[in-house]
């Protein structure tokens, strides 16, 4: 649900998986075959997930990492990790890459121009996110919801951010 004012959004995970599955149903009605979905951890890993089980294709993950400030509102420095992991050896051939959301567009783009310049056995890439913000300066090949008010995204898992051990022993009296 969007606030009134467009700030925020607020999605419930039953919303979450109807995304998902929407984003898919945009992938398929293309008719482009892909040989492998490439997600970005952790923003890309259960859409990514998802995907490569209604698709049937392996699922190779990379991690990125922005280094946020004010309580993650902020994006820094962009880490993008030097290997991919994937079930076949090496990532090649048709590529859908899988994140969540194209915020500013910065780690979507740097991450497109590392595999198109350092991973010559991929033959064609694209990309997919359920989200993209109006402020992205990347545009997706496949995006289920455009958010032109650049809202910021209450996702329902992210209870587990703020989540201890500690107060998982509480919770369940352990």
């Amino acid at each position: 649900m969007l606030t009134e004012d467009g700030k925020h959004l607020y999605v419930s995970y039953d919303e979450y998986h109807n995304l998902i599955e929407k984003l898919a149903i945009r992938v398929h009605q293309s008719g482009w075959q892909f040989d492998t979905i490439l997600c970005l951890a952790r923003g890309g890993m259960r859409p990514g997930d998802i995907l490569s089980r209604i698709f049937n294709v392996p699922l190779a993950i990379m991690s990125t990492s922005s280094y946020r400030a004010e309580a993650g509102k902020v994006q820094g420095y962009l880490d993008i990790a030097h290997y991919i992991t994937t079930p076949k050896g090496q990532i090649a051939g048709k590529v859908l890459l899988v994140d969540d959301l194209a915020d500013t567009g910065v780690t979507l783009q740097a991450v497109v121009d590392r595999l198109k310049n350092n991973y010559q056995p991929i033959t064609e890439l694209r990309t997919a996110v359920i989200w993209t913000k109006g402020c992205s300066s990347f545009k997706a090949d496949y995006s289920v919801e455009d958010l032109p008010t650049n809202p910021w995204i209450h996702q329902p898992f992210e209870a587990y951010d703020s989540l201890t051990p500690e107060k998982l022993l509480a919770k369940w009296k352990v």
